[in-house]
Protein backbone atom coordinates (compact mmCIF):
# COMPACT_ATOMS: atom_id res chain seq x y z
CA UNK A 1 0.00 0.00 0.00
CA UNK A 2 1.66 3.45 -1.00
CA UNK A 3 2.22 5.75 1.96
CA UNK A 4 0.18 9.05 2.42
CA UNK A 5 1.42 11.80 0.83
CA UNK A 6 0.90 15.44 3.09
CA UNK A 7 1.83 18.65 1.79
CA UNK A 8 1.38 22.07 4.16
CA UNK A 9 -0.22 25.21 1.84
CA UNK A 10 -2.02 28.56 2.56
CA UNK A 11 -5.97 27.76 3.24
CA UNK A 12 -8.32 29.19 0.24
CA UNK A 13 -10.99 31.52 1.25
CA UNK A 14 -13.86 28.54 -0.28
CA UNK A 15 -12.17 25.92 2.78
CA UNK A 16 -13.51 28.32 5.24
CA UNK A 17 -16.18 26.38 6.15
CA UNK A 18 -14.45 22.89 6.11
CA UNK A 19 -12.17 24.24 8.65
CA UNK A 20 -14.49 25.41 11.12
CA UNK A 21 -16.26 21.96 10.64
CA UNK A 22 -12.33 20.49 10.85
CA UNK A 23 -12.07 22.66 14.11
CA UNK A 24 -14.76 21.77 15.47
CA UNK A 25 -14.47 18.39 15.14
CA UNK A 26 -11.27 18.30 16.60
CA UNK A 27 -12.04 19.98 19.73
CA UNK A 28 -15.38 17.66 20.26
CA UNK A 29 -12.29 14.64 20.25
CA UNK A 30 -11.90 15.46 23.81
CA UNK A 31 -15.16 14.83 25.07
CA UNK A 32 -17.10 18.43 25.33
CA UNK A 33 -20.53 18.59 25.59
CA UNK A 34 -23.00 20.17 23.04
CA UNK A 35 -23.39 23.12 24.64
CA UNK A 36 -19.62 23.87 25.43
CA UNK A 37 -19.45 23.52 21.71
CA UNK A 38 -22.14 26.01 20.68
CA UNK A 39 -20.41 28.32 23.13
CA UNK A 40 -16.77 27.45 21.81
CA UNK A 41 -18.58 27.93 18.24
CA UNK A 42 -17.68 31.65 16.99
CA UNK A 43 -13.86 31.43 18.34
CA UNK A 44 -13.44 28.42 15.52
CA UNK A 45 -15.25 29.49 12.88
CA UNK A 46 -13.12 30.81 10.03
CA UNK A 47 -14.56 33.12 7.44
CA UNK A 48 -12.90 33.99 3.76
CA UNK A 49 -11.74 36.82 5.24
CA UNK A 50 -9.52 34.61 7.57
CA UNK A 51 -8.26 32.29 4.62
CA UNK A 52 -7.38 34.93 2.62
CA UNK A 53 -5.35 36.90 5.19
CA UNK A 54 -2.46 34.56 4.26
CA UNK A 55 -2.35 33.47 8.52
CA UNK A 56 -3.84 30.21 8.06
CA UNK A 57 -1.76 27.28 6.59
CA UNK A 58 -4.02 23.95 6.30
CA UNK A 59 -2.48 20.05 5.80
CA UNK A 60 -3.86 18.01 2.80
CA UNK A 61 -3.14 14.46 3.19
CA UNK A 62 -3.99 12.25 -0.16
CA UNK A 63 -5.82 15.52 -1.06
CA UNK A 64 -7.84 15.64 2.13
CA UNK A 65 -8.14 18.31 4.72
CA UNK A 66 -6.77 17.02 7.59
CA UNK A 67 -5.00 20.10 9.59
CA UNK A 68 -4.51 23.63 10.12
CA UNK A 69 -2.63 26.23 11.95
CA UNK A 70 -2.63 30.18 12.42
CA UNK A 71 -0.23 32.56 13.81
CA UNK A 72 -1.60 35.75 14.77
CA UNK A 73 0.26 39.10 15.56
CA UNK A 74 3.50 41.01 14.66
CA UNK A 75 6.95 40.02 14.84
CA UNK A 76 8.78 39.85 17.43
CA UNK A 77 6.29 38.02 19.50
CA UNK A 78 3.25 36.25 17.75
CA UNK A 79 0.88 33.44 18.55
CA UNK A 80 0.14 30.11 17.58
CA UNK A 81 -4.13 30.81 17.84
CA UNK A 82 -4.80 27.56 16.27
CA UNK A 83 -3.75 24.50 15.64
CA UNK A 84 -6.14 21.43 14.75
CA UNK A 85 -5.95 18.45 13.42
CA UNK A 86 -8.77 15.96 12.32
CA UNK A 87 -9.63 12.87 15.15
CA UNK A 88 -9.91 10.51 12.47
CA UNK A 89 -5.88 11.15 11.35
CA UNK A 90 -4.57 11.45 15.56
CA UNK A 91 -1.70 9.37 16.38
CA UNK A 92 -0.23 10.01 13.09
CA UNK A 93 2.56 12.59 14.00
CA UNK A 94 0.58 15.33 11.77
CA UNK A 95 0.26 17.59 14.63
CA UNK A 96 3.73 17.69 14.92
CA UNK A 97 4.20 17.71 11.69
CA UNK A 98 1.78 21.01 11.34
CA UNK A 99 3.97 22.29 14.72
CA UNK A 100 7.12 22.11 13.40
CA UNK A 101 6.02 23.88 9.86
CA UNK A 102 4.25 26.94 12.08
CA UNK A 103 8.02 27.12 13.77
CA UNK A 104 9.57 27.38 10.51
CA UNK A 105 6.97 30.04 8.60
CA UNK A 106 7.27 32.15 12.43
CA UNK A 107 11.14 32.37 11.63
CA UNK A 108 10.57 33.51 8.48
CA UNK A 109 8.05 36.03 9.33
CA UNK A 110 10.46 37.47 11.48
CA UNK A 111 8.68 35.80 15.31
CA UNK A 112 11.32 35.12 17.53
CA UNK A 113 9.02 33.82 20.01
CA UNK A 114 5.22 32.63 19.73
CA UNK A 115 2.34 32.23 22.87
CA UNK A 116 0.18 29.45 22.82
CA UNK A 117 -2.91 29.42 24.72
CA UNK A 118 -3.87 25.79 25.06
CA UNK A 119 -6.84 23.61 25.26
CA UNK A 120 -6.03 21.58 28.49
CA UNK A 121 -6.03 18.66 26.96
CA UNK A 122 -3.11 19.47 24.63
CA UNK A 123 -0.78 21.10 27.28
CA UNK A 124 1.49 17.62 27.28
CA UNK A 125 1.71 17.91 23.41
CA UNK A 126 3.17 22.09 23.60
CA UNK A 127 5.57 20.78 26.31
CA UNK A 128 6.62 17.48 24.35
CA UNK A 129 7.65 20.24 21.32
CA UNK A 130 9.36 22.37 23.63
CA UNK A 131 6.99 25.16 24.78
CA UNK A 132 7.27 26.29 28.26
CA UNK A 133 3.89 27.10 31.03
CA UNK A 134 3.94 30.46 31.72
CA UNK A 135 0.14 31.59 33.40
CA UNK A 136 -2.85 30.92 32.42
CA UNK A 137 -5.30 32.95 30.10
CA UNK A 138 -9.01 34.07 30.37
CA UNK A 139 -10.72 32.62 27.62
CA UNK A 140 -13.53 33.99 25.74
CA UNK A 141 -16.22 31.58 27.55
CA UNK A 142 -14.78 32.46 30.93
CA UNK A 143 -12.38 28.99 31.29
CA UNK A 144 -8.46 29.85 32.32
CA UNK A 145 -6.40 28.31 30.12
CA UNK A 146 -2.87 27.24 30.45
CA UNK A 147 -0.92 30.14 28.29
CA UNK A 148 2.66 28.61 26.86
CA UNK A 149 5.32 30.11 24.41
CA UNK A 150 7.91 28.80 22.88
CA UNK A 151 10.82 30.50 21.02
CA UNK A 152 11.03 30.55 17.35
CA UNK A 153 14.48 28.17 16.78
CA UNK A 154 15.99 30.47 14.33
CA UNK A 155 15.46 33.25 16.12
CA UNK A 156 17.27 31.83 19.36
CA UNK A 157 19.88 30.74 17.73
CA UNK A 158 20.76 34.35 16.42
CA UNK A 159 20.56 35.75 20.09
CA UNK A 160 23.08 33.51 21.15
Amino acid sequence: MPSATARIRPARPEEAGALTTLALSSKAHWGYDCDFLAAVRESLTFTAADCESGSIRVLELDGELCGLYRIVGCPSEGELSDLWVDPHVIGRGLGRTLFRHALETAAREGFETLLIESDPHAIGFYLTMGATHVGHRRSDVGRWLPLLRIAVPSAAARSS
